[in-house]
Parts: C-alpha cells; structure tokens; sequence
C-alpha cells in the first residue's frame, strides 16, 4: 500500500475512533487526545529529515487499562507528502508508587524505504526530575545490534493557573543501530527541550516548543551536526 493512501487510511480511521469514543465511554474507560503541530523541520535522534523543509505533524492516542494505541504522521509542508506513519502499541505499568515500566512495538511505515519495528522499555523514577531510562531494539531492519539507548530528565514549572513551562534533557547511545541511526557504537546525541502549555480550555491545550540537538561524539557530529526545531501545536483530550 502506498505511503500516502495508507496515511489516510489510519488518519480516516483515527478520526472515526475518535468520535465514537464519546458514545463508547459509557461502556468503557476509555481515554485519549487528538493533536497537530506545524514545525520548521522534522529532527528525529538529531537528524533532519525533512531536508530543513516546514512540516505538519499530527496523531490520535486512545488509552484503556493501561493500554495505549498510538497514530503519528509526518507531512512535508511543501509539497503535501506524507514520509512516515508510525503505529505503535504501549502498555504501562506501576511497579511500585516510586517507579513505573512502560513499554512496547512501534512499526515505523516509510515513504521510500524499507518499514521497521523497533520494541521498546522504559523505566521512570516517579521522584524529582522523573529520571528514565529507554532501550529500544530495531528487530526487523537491522543487521546487527540494532539497540538505541536514551537517558533523560524533566520538569514542569507551574507559572499560572492555566500555564506551565516543560524543560527537558536528554542523552542518547547507539549501539550498532545500523538500519535507522549508524552502524557504530558510540553516544549519539543530547537533546535540551523547552515549552510551554496553555490550557484554552479544560480539554484544549496550545504549545509552542523549541529543540535543539547536537552530537556528542565525533563520529555522531559527522552524521547529524547541530539542530535546531521549533514550533506550535494544539492538543484536545478526551
């Protein structure tokens, strides 16, 4: 199936979800969010992969029973080409009231290559800083290792009572990820985040966002450079 048609396909069906979910809540706990952001660029594990080209992306998440059920897309802004679709399915679970284990399958759908899966753990320290830890393993694609490491902290600084400001750090390892990132083993990227969270309503929330990213070692610097992203999205939960 070609990128664009399955892109719409899964956005169509988003959507029908979405609005059945409101009649179906009655019966089930279900919760979830719809949103859409424009952005100058698409930067993922510090590379551009829109070619510095402006891109609208969107997605649906539908949660139950600790179950969540992920649709994202990339759209070029340019010229309305839609470069990547990922499906990814994620479950949650508390181990204790200090830490909690997420994890999952994200099937990545691309746009003149090869799709690929990556499962994937993560481990958060409900404490100051939410400290975590990821690993993710490229199973499908790659020809060795394929695993991708990421460590990373965050915050969320209260300003008003419909404001607040997210500020977030993190560093990332590739192990021999040679399909989507390098075949070498070496630390990849840091990545420092802010942004901001206005609440319009109790259901509808405005954020503007910047990123930058930077290799860390040599061999990371010569693949990705620096990058800088910024832009604004609009979220609605249910």
């Amino acid at each position: 199936m070609k990128m664009k048609k399955f892109g719409t396909v899964m956005i169509a069906a988003a959507l029908l979800v979405a609005g059945f979910v409101p009649a179906a809540r009655a019966a089930i706990s279900v919760k979830g969010d719809a949103y859409a952001g424009y952005y100058d660029k698409y930067v993922w594990r510090g590379f551009d992969l829109s070619g510095a080209k402006p891109v609208i992306q969107g997605g649906v998440d539908l949660s139950l029973k600790g179950f969540t059920l992920s649709y994202w897309s990339n759209l070029q802004q340019t010229d309305g080409k839609m470069t990547e679709t990922d499906i990814t399915l994620d479950y949650a679970y508390d181990v204790s009231p200090l830490l909690s284990l997420n994890g999952g399958n994200i099937h990545y759908a691309l746009d003149g290559i090869d799709d690929t899966n990556e499962l994937y753990l993560t481990a958060t320290l409900n404490t100051l800083l939410n400290p975590s830890v990821s690993v993710y393993w490229d199973y499908f694609q790659a020809s060795k290792a394929g695993l991708f490491y990421t460590v990373s902290i965050g915050h969320t600084f209260a300003l008003a009572d419909k404001l607040g400001l997210n500020l977030g750090a993190l560093a990332s390892y590739n192990q021999d990820s040679d399909y989507s990132v390098g075949a070498y083993s070496a630390w990849h990227d840091y990545e420092l985040s802010a942004s901001l969270d206005y609440a319009l309503t109790g259901q509808i929330t405005i954020t503007p966002s910047v990123l930058f990213t930077e290799g860390i070692t040599t061999v990371a610097r010569s693949a990705i450079g620096t990058q800088w992203q910024g832009g604004v999205s609009a979220s609605f939960s249910f």
